[in-house]
């Protein structure tokens, strides 16, 4: 057993409007919670909401401000972290892996995410995507070993996936304007054999068939083939994968859940913009509340018995 870990009864992934709704109602019956993520992060707060019940000329800022607040006031743990790995225990329970290098454990989790819109909106990169371009490590990187490769972002998805990528690939270049991550995580990057671009943007993709090399905006034209783009924190597709946790059958870019919120793996449960569309935040809260009550039944059950 790792006597190092921080055990906790739920583990919810997201600040924004799911997750903490989850969060007000996990903590009020009376289980361990944690929160995990910025609010800052979450498509809600620079949003002006005008659309909510009862809630009128409101900035999403404000009402995630607030969400926090009453999280704390209930008893929910808020941690200001990036999640970098999930895996499961020898005891069957939940494995949180931080950037800071903390790492908690669950008995039940919440992904509440949302979802990455993030794109470099380059040339190449539309065109080439399926073929050699990719927005996952986790999913991706074994098609790419021996060879060089670049991962492009500033945050802590792309420094995990640099230097996952660097136990598969023959060379693996980091491109970055500046580095927003924990000190731990920086410091593993700085101390690697990933090769650093600081200060540089991808201009371009560039391939035939597919990419070939990737051109940055100090006319250094660097030969990989492949290119990831990390940017922000690691995605709830890229985290789910590392737990088996099925998609929707129609277009594999969201997690398939019941009306209860439960995902095909037992003890996890998701909402929010990760469910699906609508992108509404009724609709996040509404199944962060169902998802709340949801995993603190669970994790109560499976307390071991005194």
């Amino acid at each position: 057993m790792d006597d190092n870990r921080i055990n906790y009864d739920v583990v919810i992934l997201g600040s924004g409007p799911a997750g903490l709704q989850a969060a007000i109602h996990a903590s009020r019956a009376k289980v361990k919670v944690a929160v995990l993520g910025r609010i800052h992060k979450s498509s809600l707060y620079r949003a002006h909401v005008e659309n909510y019940c009862c809630t009128a000329h409101s900035t999403g800022e404000e009402i995630l401000v607030q969400g926090r607040e009453q999280a704390r006031a209930f008893g929910a743990e808020l941690l200001d972290e990036d999640v970098l790995g999930l895996s499961r225990g020898q005891g069957g329970e939940f494995l949180i892996d931080l950037e800071s290098g903390k790492r908690l454990a669950a008995r039940a989790m919440i992904l509440a995410m949302g979802i990455s819109r993030n794109r470099l909106n380059v040339p190449g990169e539309k065109e080439f995507l399926g073929k050699g371009v990719s927005y996952c490590v986790e999913c991706d990187g074994n098609f790419f070993r021996n060879q060089s490769v670049a991962v492009v972002g500033n945050e802590s998805a792309a420094c995990s996936g640099a230097l996952t990528m660097l136990l598969l690939a023959k060379e693996v270049h980091l491109v970055y304007e500046k580095l927003q991550v924990s000190e731990h995580l920086r410091y593993q990057v700085e101390n690697s054999g990933i090769v650093l671009h600081p200060g540089r943007r991808v201009r371009e993709i560039q391939g035939t068939q597919g990419v070939e090399a990737i051109l940055l905006d100090d006319g250094q034209r660097i030969e990989v083939y492949g290119v990831f783009i990390e940017l922000g924190a690691k995605g709830a597709l890229e985290l789910a994968a590392g737990l088996d946790v099925a998609l929707d059958s129609e277009n594999m870019r969201y997690i398939a859940v019941n009306r209860k919120q439960e995902t095909n793996v037992a003890g996890v449960y998701a909402a929010g913009d990760i469910c699906g569309p609508p992108w509404q935040m009724a609709k996040a809260v509404g199944e962060g509340c169902v998802a709340g009550l949801e995993a603190a039944s669970y994790a109560k059950r499976v307390r071991p018995k005194p």
